[in-house]
């Protein structure tokens, strides 16, 4: 009990938890965890110490590495992967500002779904990329994976619907769940296309 008592105190022990979790195979270097995970390099000093300590993470010559002999994995996988990752509202808030957004659909690893093409599509006018790719640095910290995306005007996702578009077939066809969506882009017109 030790252990997991240590584990579960701190926001960025989670999200850093979760990095290793789902990339069991990789090394990262302080600076990629930094990266990928939007937390100081102080604390990530700290909290990999900590890790190290209770043996979830080894020291390696480029940096740290999953620890596969780490005994609570399964218990972890369940609590910090397979739960459900889906918080409607906190990704509609990641993309409010990034301009007239008319539709936002996620699969893939947002419903558990490995064999999606696409993690999220956003559709929208005057959408700035930049404000975009932060909302996206934003989930993947916090879920710990990279997300694959397709941003659409909303001209281009209706003509890409029309003419039957593999991507927008793909991601339509299979499961997904629209998390926004206006009202010129009604969930009808998107299944009958």
């Amino acid at each position: 009990m030790e252990i997991l008592g240590k584990i579960l105190n701190s926001p960025a022990r989670v999200k850093i938890m979760r990095l290793f979790l789902s990339n069991k195979s990789k090394v990262f270097s302080n600076k990629d965890i930094a990266g990928r995970s939007r937390i100081n390099t102080e604390t990530i000093r700290r909290e990999l110490k900590l890790l190290e300590s209770v043996d979830f993470v080894k020291k390696r010559v480029t940096g740290w590495a999953f620890n596969s002999f780490f005994k609570f994995t399964k218990e972890f996988e369940n609590l910090l992967i397979s739960s459900d990752t889906l918080d409607k509202e906190a990704i509609t808030t990641c993309f409010k500002k990034v301009g007239r957004v008319r539709l936002i659909i996620v699969s893939g690893v947002f419903i558990k779904n490995k064999a999606s093409r696409v993690d999220l599509l956003l559709v929208g006018d005057k959408m700035n990329k930049s404000k975009i790719q932060d909302g996206i640095r934003k989930i993947e910290a916090e879920m710990g994976v990279e997300i694959t995306y397709a941003t659409f005007t909303t001209k281009d996702f209706i003509y890409r619907l029309n003419m039957r578009d593999k991507l927008v077939r793909d991601i339509l066809d299979f499961p997904n769940e629209v998390i926004f969506q206006a009202k010129e882009l009604s969930t009808q017109s998107l299944k009958k296309a």
